[in-house]
């Protein structure tokens, strides 16, 4: 492929650092975002020796205006382009009743997910806009649960709702500037450095629900980045078949 340059958000860990992973292997230039320097080493430690050199760590925090405005000057000045934006960096919260979420918990689900997603693709839609050729591709991580919520999820859930909301004007916003944006609502992945969790179900029960490798995860975001500009998938729910999801039973 054509050298290209893409911004994975979160990509210490998780399903952030599989994709970049995953892009990486496919030949794209990767910066790796997140708040955590030594996991991002981390990151680029797991890269073949082959693709390291590809791989650039940039610790930032994505909900931070002015640290994101640098974060894409920085790739735009380095790499000339900006191909791809990933928005993958959340923070998450125990489940907690309405009644008894402290708003400093709903500020802090809000900004990591809506905010920081609004804030690296206004960025990257300044870079996309005004490169020749111009254009490029937002893939945004949603969730089930911004079609259906889990029970005493109400931040995380308004968060991914508000995801759902940007993907969509970002779509329509972008078609001028040949700027197309797609999500990926991600089901229940296999945990890596711990045992499956129990799950709170609409009944007020807890167990533990079926998972799904991540590599499927890796898949699709590697499908969606390698579809030619002009072609987009807009949105795909992607999980496993057994996972309670339809009326969350």
């Amino acid at each position: 492929m054509a050298e290209k340059t893409a911004v994975v958000t979160g990509g210490g860990s998780g399903i952030g650092q599989a994709c970049a992973l995953g892009l990486l292997a496919d030949g794209w230039t990767v910066v790796l975002v997140g708040r955590n320097r030594e996991r991002l080493a981390r990151t680029v430690a797991l890269a073949p020796a082959a693709d390291r050199g590809r791989a650039v760590p940039f610790p930032a925090d994505i909900t931070d205006a002015v640290a994101v405005d640098a974060l894409f000057e920085a790739v735009a000045d380095r790499f000339g382009r900006l191909d791809l934006l990933f928005n993958n960096a959340a923070d998450v919260m125990p489940y907690i009743p309405t009644e008894d979420v402290a708003v400093e918990d709903w500020h802090r689900v809000m900004d990591s997910i809506a905010t920081g997603t609004f804030l690296c693709s206004r960025a990257a839609f300044r870079v996309m806009k005004s490169q020749q050729p111009r254009g490029g591709r937002i893939i945004n991580n949603g969730a089930p649960s911004a079609q259906v919520p889990r029970p005493d999820s109400i931040a995380f859930t308004a968060a991914k709702h508000a995801v759902a909301g940007i993907t969509r004007s970002l779509s329509l916003d972008g078609r001028r500037h040949d700027i197309s944006c797609g999500q990926i609502d991600i089901g229940n992945v296999t945990p890596q450095d711990r045992p499956q969790p129990e799950v709170l179900q609409a009944d007020g029960s807890r167990r533990a629900e079926p998972t799904m490798d991540v590599r499927h995860v890796v898949d699709l975001v590697r499908a969606m980045a390698a579809l030619p500009a002009g072609v987009t998938i807009q949105s795909a729910l992607l999980m496993p078949s057994a996972m309670p999801y339809v009326g969350r039973g």
